[in-house]
């Protein structure tokens, strides 16, 4: 039945929603005229002004809203309220005739929740994130609630009570615009004794209306039925136009105005509008009723003429249901809802965190709890933040303060308020502190001031509304500080001179002098920083980016926190702060930020390991370096950065000869002349440099000679900065020729032609010079290089590259990575059959890596769930095949290498493609394991053949498949030595 219930109010709530999208979307759909919110003062309807202004955009626009202070800021009754209204609407239109008025009367003080007094209750939080994604507030709530209501009515005013919220279907209200109507609904006795309660006569008009009656005087006056429920007064109520015209004619002269409209009479809209209408009323009665305000002849001449013009009238009771009254009523209340009362609202929609980034039990509205806070059991944070080193004991409340080192109390309530004149106050209480009453923290107040040495409230009343507690400060954690302080003097610590210093404020004048705008950007400022503190906790929980909401640009205050953040990021959280922006904000730059970090990170810890030596001298008048290329067999893009940064690398690889060459050949030549050239016969280009500017400029990634000069300056041939070339080469004894070549590899093949090259220019550079080294010097020297370069690339490629065999290399995490290369040696009998059974094929296509790595990248900086299992997959791979290959397991290896195809594939969908695909597929049943070579997606496929299957055969059905193209098997063997 609860369940019903539950789904019966959930579809109310959602067809409620619809009518408040129409209402604000469609012009002709049925909407208020009016919206009026009564206020206490002209500074809390300045700020009523402030927050509508501030959510306009989701409001009808057709709809004219407007708060309406109490006369001079004299508190002036609930009734006298809804006669300034009155007075208001007829000013605006002279006719209340064909008029639909919402009047939400919200001019209280909130004492027993001072942290809502600034605002009113009205735009409390709500522990609801609507549709559209904002946080609620009881204001949101009443216009999408009532935004049925206007196609129920013809004409009239429709009242609320500003700390109630009613959730029903409007469908159910029937009201002919007679008399007034009350909106009730069952509720169990226990409840109904703590608020009004009506009865209901034979006709279907209210009987009487009684005000907070025991449960025994319910019962006597038959208000409670054989399921112990009573129709409680939710503060809802219809007055028809007639009767609304019968009010105003109390006001409509300055007299009447003066004489019902103040702080002496204070008329109530409960005690003095609603029970002239109740049917068993009487006038010696009605004089007896307890008023708002204190009794008086004034109130008793006023009553006499209330009962005169709403006598006439009779109040319809509508009762609904299902229903629900929630009732914000106490601080207390409050906590109890966010820390499990609120689960049973689950279906509206409500939780106990709305818009904030808290992990664990803690309840949060627009709020951020640093991971690693201290906070203890049953705390809710309210527009706030909890910084890492804060330490909130039980039971708390915190709202509009931000905690950084400080130490919160079990049991407190923390509020922050700016005032108009720029400084600061935090009032500290109970959580259980009524401030109607003379107690704070359990402790009488008058004895509190004997304590402190001084008079609290300066001849008034003594509560702890007005009791001025609290030092004004000049920012916002010195408040903090000073209401710590505080707490600490009433159980009797702290420093009572520190608090003596300066102005202090109580509850009550703290809010009085509220800036409301203020609150409003207070709120901004969490709710930015909130969406912020997301970002970063989904980069620690690795939350893919992709499924993160996208948003749009970053604000001031998000700029502002990026910049601090990134001071103080290490290496993985700086370039995801980059990459996850990029992937939230659609925008490039940021993603081009994310690898501009990982390449400036590696490239600063490669140029702080290099430099300039001094010493070289060229010692031959010509040396030729060749160079093998290389097939990567396990772990390929765990060594590529930030991966193998971040985790270390694990490769297996193994080099080659391509049409019985070592295809890659670097020659330095000695000349006379004081220049340095460049010459690439395969790219055809030719450069001369006698100037030392041109050789330092690098990062160009269309500089046909980047290579070359990446390699000198990590050579320490050319420094990185400054001096004379022709000096340079005077010192080595000439200038010099670098040629380069790579023959017969077509481009992109994915054997690691580039990055070989780059080893056969140090190897070649080291031997010209006369300079010695050790293989850990030249794959140290070429990682520099690639860094210098830019390339993005790994490293494997240069040690598959530079020594024959098959090398099993590993890294350890760190941005200067270190290799450990392993020459693994294999039973003989397994040589022979890997070169029987492996086998070389050339797909005729090509495929740009620097593409691909931003792809492979940003997956793996993204923590895409497939990319970040199959890197960690593919090194455990590498380790295995090397296993399985030292005990002579080809055919283990085999099937290895047929599972790293699949999580290559993982890492990046584009490593294969409908080609590569449909040549695997013309071979299956002559291959045991396949695998792309380098990147994929186009170059050389390598494959290792059945036992038995000769490459021959491999190459006939290719031909047959795929005829004249260039697909094909390539002349390839294993290079041991």
């Amino acid at each position: 039945m609860k369940s019903l219930y539950s789904m019966f109010l959930s579809q109310a709530y959602q067809d409620c929603w619809d009518d408040y999208n129409r209402s604000v979307k469609l012009k002709n759909f049925p909407r208020w005229d009016y919206v009026i919110l009564t206020a206490s003062n002209d500074q809390q309807a300045e700020g009523f002004r402030r927050q509508i202004e501030e959510r306009k955009e989701y409001l009808p626009a057709r709809t004219r809203f407007a708060a309406v202070p109490d006369r001079d800021g004299e508190r002036v009754g609930s009734g006298g309220a809804t006669l300034e209204v009155l007075k208001y609407l007829h000013e605006q239109e002279r006719d209340f005739r064909k008029l639909r008025v919402l009047v939400i009367h919200s001019g209280g003080d909130s004492k027993r929740v001072p942290q809502y007094s600034a605002l009113g209750k009205l735009f409390s939080p709500v522990p609801h994130q609507l549709p559209d994604g904002r946080s609620s507030t009881l204001f949101d709530e009443f216009m999408i609630c009532m935004s049925s209501v206007p196609s129920r009515i013809r004409e009239g005013m429709v009242l609320l009570s500003g700390d109630v919220l009613l959730l029903f279907n409007p469908l159910q209200i029937d009201y002919n615009n007679v008399g007034a109507a009350a909106i009730s609904f069952k509720e169990r006795v226990e409840v109904g004794k703590n608020h009004g309660v009506y009865v209901n006569g034979e006709d279907g008009n209210v009987r009487c209306c009684l005000q907070k009656k025991s449960e025994e005087e319910l019962r006597k006056a038959g208000a409670v039925n054989e399921a112990g429920c009573v129709d409680i007064d939710t503060g809802a109520l219809i007055f028809s136009t007639a009767m609304m015209d019968s009010l105003y004619s109390l006001i409509g002269t300055e007299e009447g105005y003066d004489r019902y409209v103040n702080g002496t009479v204070r008329l109530s809209l409960y005690a003095d509008f609603l029970y002239p209408l109740a049917e068993d009323s009487t006038l010696e009665q009605f004089y007896l009723e307890k008023p708002e305000g204190e009794f008086c002849e004034e109130l008793t001449e006023a009553r006499e003429q209330v009962w005169k013009v709403l006598r006439p009238y009779r109040m319809k009771l509508l009762r609904l249901a299902p229903a629900k009254f929630i009732h914000f009523g106490t601080t207390k209340e409050i906590l109890a809802l966010m820390c499990g009362g609120v689960d049973a609202y689950a279906s509206l929609g409500w939780s106990s965190r709305v818009a904030s980034s808290i992990s664990g039990s803690t309840a949060g509205y627009n709020s951020v709890l640093s991971s690693r806070a201290s906070i203890g059991k049953d705390c809710y944070l309210e527009v706030s933040y909890v910084h890492s080193h804060a330490k909130v004991g039980n039971n708390c409340v915190l709202s509009f303060v931000d905690i950084h080192d400080e130490v919160i109390p079990d049991g407190v309530v923390l509020h922050g308020l700016k005032q108009r004149d720029g400084k600061f106050v935090v009032r500290i209480f109970g959580v259980q502190d009524n401030p109607k009453e003379n107690r704070l923290f359990g402790r009488d107040l008058d004895e509190v001031a004997e304590k402190l040495g001084t008079d609290l409230w300066d001849g008034g009343n003594h509560t702890l509304w007005t009791a001025e507690l609290y030092p004004e400060k000049d920012t916002v954690r010195e408040a903090v500080a000073a209401a710590l302080n505080l707490y600490a003097l009433v159980i009797g610590e702290g420093r009572l001179e520190d608090w003596k210093e300066g102005p202090r404020k109580s509850l009550c004048s703290g809010f009085n002098a509220a800036d409301p705008d203020a609150i409003i950007a207070w709120n901004r400022r969490m709710a930015d920083l909130v969406r912020m503190d997301e970002l970063a906790k989904a980069i620690r929980g690795q939350v893919p980016a992709q499924t993160l909401p996208k948003r749009k640009a970053l604000t001031k205050i998000q700029r502002h926190w990026l910049e601090k953040r990134l001071t103080r990021a290490d290496f993985s959280e700086k370039l995801r702060l980059h990459y996850y922006l990029g992937v939230v904000l659609e925008d490039e730059n940021e993603v081009q930020k994310c690898f501009g970090t990982i390449q400036s990170e590696v490239l600063e810890a490669t140029v702080r390991s290099l430099s300039y030596n001094e010493k070289a001298h060229i010692v031959k008048d010509t040396h030729t370096v060749k160079l093998p290329l290389r097939v990567n067999w396990g772990g390929g893009w765990s060594d590529t950065p930030p991966y193998c940064n971040e985790h270390g690398g694990t490769v297996l690889n193994a080099a080659i000869l391509l049409n019985g060459e070592k295809p890659v050949v670097m020659k330095l030549e000695r000349i006379d002349e004081l220049k340095v050239v460049f010459d690439s016969r395969d790219m055809d280009v030719h450069g001369e440099f006698e100037e030392i500017g041109e050789l330092q400029r690098t990062g160009d990634p269309f500089d046909p000679f980047a290579l070359q000069k990446a390699c000198l300056l990590a050579c320490g041939i050319i420094p990185m900065k400054g001096h004379s070339l022709k000096e340079i080469l005077e010192r080595l004894g000439g200038g010099f020729v670098m040629h380069s070549e790579v023959t017969n590899v077509p481009k992109g093949s994915g054997l690691g032609t580039s990055s070989i090259l780059s080893a056969a220019c140090v190897k070649a550079v080291f031997e010209f010079m006369g300079i010695g080294y050790t293989e850990e010097d030249l794959y140290s020297h070429v990682l520099a290089m690639e860094q210098i370069m830019s390339t993005g690339g790994g490293w494997q490629d240069q040690v598959g590259g530079v020594t024959p065999g098959l090398k099993y290399i590993t890294s350890m995490p760190g941005i200067d990575q270190k290799l450990k290369v392993v020459h693994v040696e294999i039973p003989e009998e397994a040589r022979k059959e890997l070169d029987e059974r492996f086998c070389l094929i050339y797909t005729g296509q090509r495929r740009l890596a620097r593409n691909l790595l931003r792809d492979v990248i940003g997956r793996y900086a993204g923590n895409e769930p497939d990319s970040v299992f199959a890197l960690e997959e593919i090194q455990k791979v590498a380790v295995l095949m090397r296993f399985e290959l030292e005990r002579g397991n080809v055919d283990g290896f085999a099937k290895l290498l047929d599972y790293h195809w699949e999580l290559s594939k993982k890492v990046d969908a584009g490593s294969s493609n409908t080609l590569i695909e449909q040549i695997f597929s013309s071979i299956e049943e002559l291959i045991d394991g396949r695998l792309v070579c380098g990147a994929g997606g186009g170059g050389f496929l390598q494959v290792m053949l059945k036992k038995g299957v000769l490459k021959k055969q491999v190459a006939e059905r290719l031909h047959e498949v795929f005829m004249d193209s260039l697909v094909d098997v390539a002349d390839c063997k294993l290079l041991w030595e």
